[in-house]
């Protein structure tokens, strides 16, 4: 059986992917702002574009490599299920709230991963992490009674983002398991098909049109299917494909800073006191989180 795990080399290429892919990433709730359409309508042609533009790749790797495992497949498509409920929720969460708080509320995902590692897989968790989920949640309690004392929404975007999390702390699970058996390219194309239908039946629910948008709105389409799917998640997978997970993950909290600097100019939202505070108590909340868990499954021998 064949790992598609690759050692980490020291080279300078995986750092300027890794930069690329945080910045694609942190224009996604820019792009969503700015499309006349749903959120979850573009989620769906985010990922319905990508994997189309994806799809000659895939077939050449599945001429290259050695046919995927029927029993594994069942990764990429729960995969896809889970991040079809994520960008559901974090994409309509951007009508809702700043994009500074979707993105930071949308990235407490460590601490789902941790927790559910915790419930679930019964990893021993220090000291240390149960202190970083304390001023990760204090953090995003002040961020979250921010938008409730100033909203008439009383937080319903922010509860979004914040369910957004725990589906992509779920797929970060279940793509942690499924990646040893299948290789990036194709498992980010089939994660992207199965969240495709995922994205579909949700929008049929919700009774959303496909159709009936302005130029520039299908304009945007493509710019995030191109930019924060393809670049920005292709980016990020060649990071972690040569950089350990202890440089990759604390990085990728740059996101929510890089994300609400970007706002400022690109939206005009300057988010206030409370949130400059809050959201810099729970990043740094996330971090610790983050350094505690990987140092703690670093620690676990492998089953």
């Amino acid at each position: 059986m064949r790992v598609y795990n690759r050692p980490m080399q020291n080279k300078f290429f995986p750092y300027i992917a890794l930069a690329i892919g945080i910045s694609a990433l942190s224009l996604s709730a820019m792009f969503v702002r700015w499309a006349e359409a749903p959120g979850p309508i573009v989620g769906f042609y985010r990922l319905l574009i990508s994997s189309v533009l994806l799809t000659p790749l895939f077939i050449q790797q599945q001429k290259k490599l050695e046919p995927i495992d029927k029993k594994y497949l069942v990764f990429p498509l729960l995969g896809g299920i889970f991040t079809a409920f994520d960008f559901a929720f974090w994409n309509s969460s951007l009508k809702f709230t700043t994009a500074a708080n979707a993105t930071l509320l949308g990235n407490t995902s460590p601490l789902w991963v941790a927790l559910f590692a915790f419930f679930i897989f019964r990893e021993k968790l220090r000291g240390v992490f149960w202190f970083g989920l304390s001023i990760a949640l204090a953090g995003a309690a002040l961020v979250m009674g921010s938008d409730f004392l100033h909203h008439p929404t009383l937080g319903l975007g922010d509860l979004m983002a914040s369910t957004a999390a725990i589906f992509y702390a779920s797929y970060q699970l279940i793509t942690q398991r499924g990646r040893k058996h299948i290789d990036p390219l194709r498992y980010m194309w089939l994660v992207g098909l199965s969240a495709t239908f995922g994205m579909f039946i949700i929008n049929v629910m919700l009774g959303n049109s496909f159709t009936g948008y302005s130029a520039q709105t299908w304009v945007i389409f493509f710019v995030t299917a191109i930019v924060s799917q393809m670049v920005g998640y292709l980016a990020i997978t060649y990071a972690l494909g040569h950089l350990p997970a202890s440089v990759v993950s604390p990085t990728l909290i740059g996101q929510p800073i890089l994300t609400t600097i970007l706002a400022i100019p690109l939206l005009g939202e300057i988010p206030n006191a409370i949130q400059w505070v809050g959201g810099a108590i729970a990043l740094a909340g996330i971090y610790i989180v983050n350094q505690s868990h990987l140092q703690t499954q670093e620690k676990t021998p492998n089953a």
